[in-house]
């Protein structure tokens, strides 16, 4: 029965995969100075009911790089999405043209660079356990398997792959932390 263990690794790497993307697209709404559609992918508005992204009530569009437009399909819905925005906590300041919302991104002083510094630290860190999380639960199917009768020389192959996994997701985290760290402190 033991020789029948099969480590799902493949659903472990799928998880940890799903936490980078998760990582990738907090950093994305994280401001740095520059313009980008992606920043508003969190904000949600009250249409029709339930709440919607931004992008499925009009378009989203980075004509210069300082500045986003939204260019809302419903007349009705402008106030929604510029409430919406305003609530959000980007810190920008929406201006209306009729149904176009112009966002003009200001320049980011040093304080909160750090801040936003800080920030992407919380989401880095929310990763890395999310990563953390599927390790132990590899690692609790390994001890489950090993409690069956799979040979401790099995059991130290598995956990080392499992292990090794984990790091590789780990340093991909800490990779994309100092990366975007420097994109928040460029001035």
């Amino acid at each position: 029965m033991s020789d029948d263990f099969m480590l799902d690794t493949d659903d472990l790497r799928r998880r940890m995969d799903g936490a980078m993307a998760n990582l990738r697209t907090e950093f994305a709404s994280l401001r740095t100075g520059r313009a980008s559609a992606s920043m508003l992918e969190p904000v949600m508005v009250e249409a029709y009911g339930q709440q919607t992204p931004i992008n499925q009530v009009g378009t989203v569009n980075v004509p210069e790089p300082r500045m986003v437009t939204i260019n809302v399909w419903d007349k009705s819905m402008v106030n929604a999405v510029e409430k919406a925005i305003r609530e959000s906590g980007l810190g920008i300041n929406p201006q209306l043209n009729g149904t176009i919302i112009m966002l003009p991104i200001p320049e980011l002083n040093e304080e909160r660079r750090r801040e936003l510094g800080k920030v992407a630290g919380q989401y880095a860190e929310h990763a890395r356990v999310s990563i953390r999380n599927v390790r132990r639960d590899g690692m609790d199917q390994i001890k489950k398997a090993k409690a069956d009768g799979m040979s401790e020389d099995d059991q130290k192959l598995w956990e080392g792959e499992v292990q090794d996994m984990t790091n590789e997701f780990i340093k991909a985290v800490d990779a994309a932390l100092e990366t975007k760290q420097e994109e928040i402190m460029q001035v």
